[in-house]
């Protein structure tokens, strides 16, 4: 996987490669699924919800420049396995879920693989984690129509925010890095995300 379907492709991150390599995706995807765990394709994991391609996992995850001494912010836990590759990664990682069963799917595999550092809520990933905030790197795995105002300020000075934006049909990947309070904005890919729900779905 790691070479044909991501080096081939573009990442280059040692550290990403070595967690892509390293974490057993197939941990993480319905037994019914498994023989397709690691073809580089969404996966139908339950609840309307998906486990993203490997190649859209290593390449959010390279966008964040990940550091060991870094807290990051999950929105969208699912099963778990983007949060247990940046676990493998940095200090601290803070995982939200909205599907309560997602969420506890999710936390009992990970903590059956052995990931300490992974620390998961149920909630609404629109409101982030304010308790744990700042953070010095935020990912979303699901789309809101713009990016959520409670995120940003969660976002440390330096901090960088990798996250899909738009409608159910068109949606844009977008790096946000924070510096002097400002944030700059770049769209790095076309993506299809789950739409977000919750308090997302208010603010159209």
């Amino acid at each position: 996987m790691v070479r044909e379907q991501l080096m081939s492709r573009g990442i280059h991150d040692e550290r990403v490669l070595a967690a892509m390599s390293k974490v057993p995706r197939e941990e993480f995807v319905p037994a019914d699924e498994r023989a397709a765990a690691y073809t580089d394709n969404p996966l139908p994991i339950g609840y309307d919800q998906t486990i993203s391609q490997p190649y859209i996992v290593a390449f959010m995850t390279e966008q964040l420049h990940p550091k060991p001494s870094d807290r990051v912010l999950e929105i969208g836990t699912g099963s778990g396995y983007q949060a247990a590759i940046l676990a493998d990664l940095v200090a601290e990682v803070y995982t939200i879920e909205i599907a309560e069963p997602l969420a506890r799917n999710a936390e009992a595999t990970l903590v059956r693989l052995g990931y300490k550092n992974a620390h998961m809520k149920v909630g609404d990933g629109y409101k982030g984690w304010p308790e744990n905030a700042p953070f010095d790197a935020i990912t979303v795995t699901c789309a809101p129509d713009r990016v959520p105002r409670p995120l940003t300020d969660q976002l440390k000075e330096g901090g960088r925010m990798i996250i899909p934006v738009g409608d159910r049909f068109a949606q844009q990947l977008y790096l946000l890095e924070k510096k002097n309070g400002q944030l700059k904005e770049s769209a790095v890919l076309p993506v299809r995300f789950v739409p977000m729900t919750g308090e997302a779905t208010k603010q159209k």
